[in-house]
């Protein structure tokens, strides 16, 4: 189905919501959001829950494991699977994380890019390699990061902002890992958001994080959303300047239905206070 909803709030599609879901989805929820890695070429009972699901509701492609930065040889598999995988349920728009996470094997976590010009034109060769097989404009996320590679010749923002425009790619926002770096790293969340080429969005994560005893912040998408968060989003808006799809990412701690509705409620709140009315059609030639 097209993404093509009144109500640009979505959710992640996890399998522990599916037996809620099939009772009735909230129409607050309007898009549910996947990881190809996770259902591409699966078939039987799992394949046709996902179906019928598809053939009622827009979904957003996700990805995990592309490792767009990464050493080893860009998975060009993994990306015709995802393209088919893309067309047989209709879905338009894939992300992934800028971000490297593999190199002669997976390493099952999302690391952080060295900041350099070099960096740039490597990263973005390798998304337009993947926008050509994939057959659409992808969008690229800001990732949450834990250490500073050594030898930065610009800084995060910066960075994020060469590689969009050297690919001509789409920008991918993540409003927590901004606010979760602002605090590691100690700079202005809104400072840094008003850096990034904000007109290429076509896509926005909200979330949750734990604060570790030492202060650490870490991105876990294990709990609620904070205030500071809801308020970077509603900046985030400002500036963005139209409606957009905007997911609540949930992965672990998930509490049911009727509370990740309540999150997914006040994106659409958000939207609709600061463009003061309600949430604009999201075109689907916004994002292909």
């Amino acid at each position: 189905m097209a993404l093509t909803t009144l109500n640009p709030a979505g959710l992640g599609f996890r399998r522990e919501l599916i037996p809620a879901l099939q009772q009735a989805v909230p129409p607050e929820i309007g898009f549910f959001e996947i990881a190809p890695e996770n259902w591409a070429g699966m078939g039987g009972r799992s394949a046709h829950t996902l179906r019928a699901f598809t053939e009622r509701f827009p979904f957003v492609c996700h990805g995990l494991s592309l490792s767009l930065g990464g050493p080893g040889a860009l998975d060009e598999t993994l990306l015709r699977r995802t393209r088919d995988f893309m067309r047989t349920h209709g879905i338009t728009l894939f992300t992934e994380h800028l971000s490297w996470c593999a190199d002669d094997s997976h390493l099952y976590d999302l690391l952080p890019i060295p900041m350099t010009q070099e960096a740039v034109r490597y990263t973005a060769e390798r998304i337009a390699r993947a926008q050509e097989i994939l057959g659409v404009r992808i969008g690229v996320e800001n990732a949450s990061t834990y250490i500073a590679p050594p030898g930065a010749e610009m800084t995060e923002s910066e960075f994020v902002r060469a590689v969009v425009e050297q690919a001509d790619c789409l920008l991918h926002l993540d409003v927590n890992n901004i606010y979760v770096n602002s605090r590691n790293f100690g700079f202005d969340p809104h400072a840094y958001l008003a850096q990034l080429p904000l007109e290429r969005t076509c896509y926005v994560h909200v979330a949750g994080h734990y604060v570790e005893d030492d202060g650490l912040v870490i991105d876990t998408h294990g709990s609620d959303v904070i205030d500071p968060v809801w308020q970077l989003l509603s900046h985030a808006y400002e500036r963005i300047g139209h409606a957009v799809l905007t997911c609540l990412e949930r992965d672990f701690n998930i509490p049911d239905l009727p509370t990740l509705t309540q999150e997914v409620t006040h994106i659409a709140r958000l939207q609709k206070q600061v463009f003061a009315t309600a949430p604009q059609r999201v075109q689907a030639q916004k994002v292909a």
